[in-house]
């Protein structure tokens, strides 16, 4: 460790010379990654560009040929594990590994890790359905993700327009296999997404072996599928073909024919669709209007259209009718009224002390009122007065009898 300040800086040689001092700390490691050059120069030694697939990075690496011969063989863009000594080079300030032992990562372990991946982004719902969207029924502008001048984008875009003949794309031409594919489909995805016209996203590819499609597995360019919000269709390969990126993808389409069907509707279906809606909506406004038709015929047909006074006449015809029953009842009324009140009166003339005075008998009273109904307590000489059937008079008391 070494101090520097802006009057006393370190020269270039000191760095570098601390700088390897660090790196020479560092034993041996084991390091993954793409073989995407290797040159094997005359002499014993060769060298080899050992790249990320997810992302632009890479690192030199030098062994002996023996080493490669040892590994053989290893096809283009093989993915292999390394043990190897980082080594600094103060001349020209780079870094360099020195390979000890190389090994070529097979199919079988390749498919363990990548179900081991599967697993963890399914745990962390990545895959979950509730996250999918729907594709758009007609999009503005379609985005492709595809390889250059490949058979891919040409089934996509020629059925696309077969079906849709106004449709647009958006092309992003990106590398599909090898050590830049990642980095590319990436790139081109977040370029589709920032794009506000792009209505949906297609990323195709044709059929490739196992090896040929891993990128499309990348741990990387799967999240950067999961976080964006425009839908995205996943053309990859063939049926029998299942990148994990089918898996997050809104849409899985079998093949680049299937996206388009899928992305686009037929134009011909479309307008055989609208005729069909336009007929059913024809025959269910005729079958109203024949409906109404016939209900204003019901109506014209009926004797008060046709005769508007009867309505009233036949009202009136009801109202005489009603006004005759209620005059008739209320005479029977009236004259059963009377006939009860003769009789009442009857009765109560019978039940009259008139009716006894006009069959001769008199009523005496004594002059302070009393009625005088026995002759022993009358007095002689003691004035009494009559009420008469007709009429009242006096009379004095001359004689006074009593019958037992």
């Amino acid at each position: 460790m070494f101090e520097t300040s802006r009057e006393a800086p370190a020269t270039v040689k000191v760095v570098t010379e601390a700088i390897k001092e660090y790196v020479d700390r560092l034993g041996p490691i084991w390091v993954e990654g793409e073989i995407s050059e290797l040159n094997e120069r005359s002499g014993v030694m060769a060298f080899i560009r050992l790249r990320d697939p997810s992302a632009d990075m890479s690192l030199s690496v030098m062994c002996h040929k023996s080493v490669i011969a040892a590994a053989a063989p290893l096809p283009a863009n093989a993915r292999v594990i390394m043990y190897a000594k980082p080594s600094w080079y103060t001349k020209n300030g780079s870094l360099t590994l020195s390979a000890r032992e190389i090994q070529h990562v097979g199919v079988g372990e390749l498919l363990a890790r990548l179900e081991a991946l599967k697993n963890r982004l399914a745990l962390e719902g990545l895959f979950d359905s509730d996250r999918k969207v729907d594709l758009p029924l007609l999009p503005t502008k379609v985005g492709l993700i595809c390889g250059r001048n490949t058979d891919a984008e040409r089934d996509v875009v020629e059925n696309a327009k077969r079906r849709w003949p106004s449709v647009v794309f958006e092309i992003r031409e990106v590398s599909v296999q090898g050590a830049a594919a990642v980095t590319e489909v990436s790139q081109a995805l977040r370029e589709l997404e920032a794009d506000s016209e792009v209505d949906v996203i297609i990323i195709t590819r044709g059929g490739g072996s196992f090896e040929d499609l891993l990128p499309f597995s990348d741990e990387g360019l799967v999240r950067l599928a999961a976080s964006c919000v425009t839908p995205i269709v996943s053309a990859i390969g063939h049926e029998k073909d299942s990148p994990l990126l089918d898996l997050v993808a809104d849409f899985r389409a079998s093949t680049p024919t299937d996206a388009a069907k899928h992305v686009v509707p037929d134009i011909v279906e479309e307008i055989e669709f609208l005729s069909g809606l336009r007929e059913r909506s024809r025959r269910s406004v005729m079958r109203l209007i024949d409906l109404e038709m016939a209900r204003i015929s019901s109506f014209r047909d009926r004797p008060v259209m046709k005769n508007p006074h009867l309505l009233i006449s036949s009202r009136a015809e009801i109202i005489m009718a009603l006004r005759a029953r209620a005059k008739r009842s209320f005479a029977s009324r009236l004259t059963l009224a009377k006939e009860e009140l003769v009789q009442v009166k009857a009765r109560v003339r019978a039940l009259s002390p008139q009716a006894t005075l006009d069959r001769g008998y008199s009523v005496v009273q004594r002059t302070n009122g009393d009625i005088a109904r026995d002759a022993s307590q009358l007095k002689l000489g003691e004035s009494l007065h009559l009420r008469l059937a007709k009429g009242e008079t006096n009379a004095t008391v001359t004689s006074n009898s009593q019958k037992e």
